[in-house]
């Protein structure tokens, strides 16, 4: 049964996609109010690291069955995910953009962390192939991202705490 699979993979690339066109609809909107884009160097790398990762559970998923426990972990992944693109509303963006004077988002998830966007994601980036058995994908691709997130959140910080953000 190669359905549940393939149903699976469907769902995070159209999700992912959806993502993407309303990053750059939102990231635009920003870019026009003033807002300035910040170490745009690692984007190409954070975006290829997703990309090999989706295409590569593409060629080695589909014939996997889906263990519903980690499914069920995935899922309650998803729900943080929408919880994090509804708190963060027009803000939200797969590019570090800082908008001078906005003040910092501290309500929904950001109450109790400063980055609950990139735990979801890692949290997806092992789970997603561990829903499919896949448990050395699961370690190489947290180990990248752990990589370009190290990169990320070290200059997402940096030019919030320039723009009087953090302390």
């Amino acid at each position: 049964m190669m359905w549940p699979s393939i149903a699976l993979l469907a769902f995070v690339t159209a999700q992912r996609l959806a993502e993407l066109a309303l990053a750059r609809r939102n990231t635009r909107v920003l870019l026009e109010s003033g807002a300035k884009e910040v170490a745009p160097e690692h984007y190409p790398y954070m975006v290829a690291l997703h990309g090999c990762w989706i295409a590569g559970l593409w060629l080695l998923a589909v014939n996997r069955p889906v263990d519903p426990i980690w499914f069920a972990v995935f899922m309650a992944l998803q729900a943080g995910r929408l919880w994090v693109i509804g708190t963060l509303k027009a803000r939200w963006t797969t590019r570090i953009i800082v908008l001078p004077g906005a003040p910092l988002v501290n309500s929904g998830p950001y109450r109790f962390m400063a980055h609950p966007n990139y735990v979801i994601v890692a949290g997806e980036i092992a789970v997603l192939p561990l829903t499919f058995g896949m448990p050395v994908y699961a370690a190489i691709f947290s180990l990248l991202n752990a990589a370009v997130l190290y990169v990320r959140i070290k200059a997402e910080n940096e030019a919030l705490r320039t723009t009087m953000f953090l302390k």
